[in-house]
């Protein structure tokens, strides 16, 4: 069990599960493998994955992250900020570059007869647009610039007077994601119930 030691290894092996599970059931249903959408069943679980890491992030960061770096002292924040961020940070915005390329192959693949499901799948999707544009356009180049100052004042360099409002202006356009995605997943969700 050394593998759940280390989280790359960990998904790793739940991806090789995946793989025997698949089979299994495919053996056990009776489905030949060229009866599968390879395509449509692969893109919607690289779309699912991607979307759990990316809001799931997302609610972290609002619910659990900025209030818990609001009662960090500057010497502890100038520890934590450059050991946390980058890393949750880059799997942030991969997860929602990933979930949206996904999802609008996705949508072209299996929604983009019409219909009223697609439309309201259309809906959710124009919001994670509109939140991956969030997150490339704002959140992600000012975080960049905090973790750099942050950097820097760890070394002694002071932090640039414009720093509060790096933090101010990443915060606000997370939380517009945050609200975002209340209305976004229900339309993601629901839209295929939509007749």
């Amino acid at each position: 069990m050394k593998f759940l030691e280390n989280p790359m290894q960990t998904i790793v092996a739940g991806f090789a599960l995946a793989v025997v599970l698949m089979a299994g059931f495919l053996g056990m249903a009776g489905i030949a493998v060229g009866g599968v959408d390879w395509a449509g069943t692969l893109s919607r679980w690289v779309h699912f994955l991607a979307g759990i890491t990316w809001i799931g992030l997302l609610y972290f960061f609002n619910l659990i992250n900025a209030p818990f770096l609001k009662s960090l002292d500057g010497p502890t924040k100038n520890i934590v900020i450059p050991k946390l961020m980058p890393s949750a940070l880059n799997w942030f915005r991969h997860g929602a570059t990933v979930t949206v390329l996904t999802g609008i192959a996705l949508y072209v693949l299996i929604y983009s007869n019409g219909g009223i499901g697609a439309r309201a799948l259309g809906i959710g999707g124009l919001l994670g647009i509109i939140m991956l544009a969030n997150v490339h356009a704002i959140i992600w180049p000012n975080q960049k610039k905090i973790i750099a100052a942050v950097t820097a004042a760890a070394q002694g360099t002071p932090a640039p007077a414009e720093m509060a409002q790096w933090g101010r202006t990443a915060l606000l356009a997370s939380r517009v994601n945050f609200m975002l995605s209340i209305p976004m997943l229900l339309f993601m969700g629901g839209g295929h119930f939509f007749r």
